[in-house]
């Protein structure tokens, strides 16, 4: 066999082992190949492809039961895709030729069966973005520049698989984040990426992208206003598909970030105080899944985030917020060890003592805001120790003065 009777194959648009796999020929496959192209396992496909619906659920097992007595080449290559049977390797890398055998090395390479991916060689297509993939990929483990192959695999891939380019797109935008000063170079390989996912069935890889890319806004943002809008755009394209019920550790985490992007806006608008309604909602909802005992860290951050977040919005019961926010610091105080972060435990405390002040429990707040002084001044954060310094004399000057007013 030399070359692939089917082309464009869906190679590298499923997930491992699926992405590797080939379909055989099949009469009246056209609309299945076209459904499997965007993405999509149709419920419907020619009897000598069912195998590859299997896999797709993950079904390995029946994936290779669909195969059992088939003789031909594409399946004999498909049970090893499947199983890594180094035996198979071995007979199928004598018998197979074309781009089938190129295949077949890739495929080696990634099972850890073969040192290296093989040269592209004279391939085309989307068979020749799946060599070049794997290159890229053994350039990445060995610290070597990838980005050359892999943008001569997005090339190749893009005119007969948009899908399979974009998640080459995807893995682009990775590797540029690893060099700095190529953000913006980043950003717009994610774009590019989730305009060839519009539409498309894969879902879970479009709501990934979305999650990512409004990370990337939100850390290049800098308190700007811009960047923090399109991060909050992104994180809320990622929950059209992300749920609690699904997907819970990744909702929380957008839920987080979407508020952490509204609360670090500047108040320019009218809508910004709403917005710090929905970062306090936000907030809720990722602690919902969030707990001290299954993601201690994630739980004492977002609860310290909600606790800053309600000692600032604006509403017609301050009171109870403050009071909240109180509580929620003491949470944040108990699971910390100020032996191990020091300015981290005062920055809580300083924060509890705020509010504790505007409150009006001025007994309470003292202890905390003197106790949060010593730990910056001892830590050597001299400017957060006077700031502190200060929040303490605007209190002790806020009690004479009630002292003083007629009638005290």
């Amino acid at each position: 066999m030399t070359d692939l009777a089917v082309r464009p194959q869906p190679l590298g648009i499923f997930p491992l082992p699926a992405g590797y796999l080939v379909l055989p020929p099949a009469a009246a496959g056209d609309a299945a190949l076209a459904e499997l192209l965007r993405g999509r396992v149709p419920d419907t496909l020619p009897p000598s492809w069912r195998f590859y619906a299997r896999a797709c659920r993950g079904d390995t097992s029946g994936a290779l039961a669909a195969l059992a007595g088939d003789p031909s080449p594409e399946a004999d290559y498909n049970c090893f895709v499947l199983s890594g049977d180094p035996a198979l390797y071995a007979r199928l890398r004598a018998e197979t030729r074309g781009d089938l055998a190129l295949l077949l090395e890739v495929a080696a390479y990634t099972l850890g069966l073969a040192d290296q991916p093989p040269d592209p060689a004279d391939t085309t297509a989307e068979v020749r973005a799946c060599a070049l993939m794997a290159r890229a990929a053994y350039a990445l483990e060995h610290n070597a520049p990838a980005e050359a192959d892999l943008e001569a695999a997005i090339a190749s891939a893009t005119p007969v698989s948009p899908l399979l380019a974009a998640q080459l797109l995807l893995t682009l935008a990775e590797t540029r984040l690893r060099r700095p000063g190529a953000e913006a170079l980043a950003i717009q390989h994610y774009r590019q990426a989730l305009g060839l996912l519009a539409g498309s069935g894969l879902e879970d890889v479009r709501a990934y992208a979305w999650l990512n890319l409004g990370m990337l806004y939100q850390e290049r943002a800098s308190g700007e206003r811009a960047p923090l809008l399109e991060a909050v755009r992104c994180y809320q394209e990622a929950l059209r598909f992300f749920s609690r019920a699904t997907h819970p550790e990744v909702y929380a985490l957008a839920q987080n970030n979407l508020a952490l992007a509204y609360l670090a806006m500047p108040l320019t608008e009218a809508s910004d105080q709403l917005r710090k309604a929905i970062a306090v909602q936000a907030l809720r909802e990722a602690l919902g899944v969030f707990t001290r005992e299954g993601h201690p860290q994630l739980w004492s951050s977002v609860r310290l985030n909600l606790a800053n977040a309600l000692q600032y919005l604006p509403s017609a019961r301050p009171e109870e917020h403050l009071t909240e926010a109180i509580a929620l610091y003491e949470e944040v105080l108990a699971a910390r060890d100020p032996e191990v972060d020091p300015l981290g435990y005062g920055r809580v405390l300083a924060n509890q003592g705020n509010a504790l002040a505007h409150l009006g429990s001025f007994t309470h707040a003292r202890p905390r805001l003197q106790e949060a002084a010593r730990l910056f001044a001892a830590g050597g954060d001299h400017e957060a120790a006077a700031t502190v310094r200060e929040m303490l004399g605007a209190i002790e000057r806020h009690v004479a003065t009630q002292k003083e007013a007629p009638g005290v």
